[in-house]
């Protein structure tokens, strides 16, 4: 069965393509839940209206990240935490340290999910990927100190 696509669907396709799915598939779910409609034969100028406002949005998203980027390029985030004599943190600093790090001392809201590195479990200068846009990423150098 065909279905315009009304949101993206993972798996499936993005917002404004016409697709063939199983016909229970669209029946039973994507239509329900508002996600598609049937592509009956005069759907196709609403199918490219949508990709329009889909490559118009786009655009706007990264033209934002590039903004956003600019303004942490570059930066060294500090954070502190528990550690020991050696340097061994007790804990960890990961995503969602490094996410309010950005927030509190850039003052630009990340999502977690959007922060990529591995696990610091200790004290010292470390890398980590700030993913702002599909095609926006900037490296952010993590500088994490032992508590006094």
């Amino acid at each position: 069965m065909k279905v315009l696509l009304r949101s993206d669907v993972e798996g499936v396709g993005r917002t404004g393509d016409i697709v063939e799915v199983a016909r229970g598939y669209a029946r039973n779910y994507l239509v329900p839940q508002g996600l598609a409609i049937e592509a009956v034969p005069g759907v196709a100028a609403q199918a490219e209206a949508m990709q329009r406002k889909r490559a118009l949005k786009a655009a706007s998203d990264r033209s934002e990240a590039e903004t956003a980027a600019a303004q942490i390029a570059g930066v060294v985030v500090h954070v502190t935490a528990k550690a020991s004599d050696e340097g061994r943190l007790f804990g960890s600093v990961g995503a969602a340290e490094v996410a309010d790090a950005l927030v509190a001392q850039v003052g630009l809201e990340v999502d977690r999910r959007q922060v990529v590195g591995d696990v610091v479990k200790d004290v010292g200068s470390h890398e980590f990927t700030v993913e702002l846009h599909a095609e926006v990423a900037v490296p952010v150098t993590v500088e994490v100190q032992a508590e006094a």
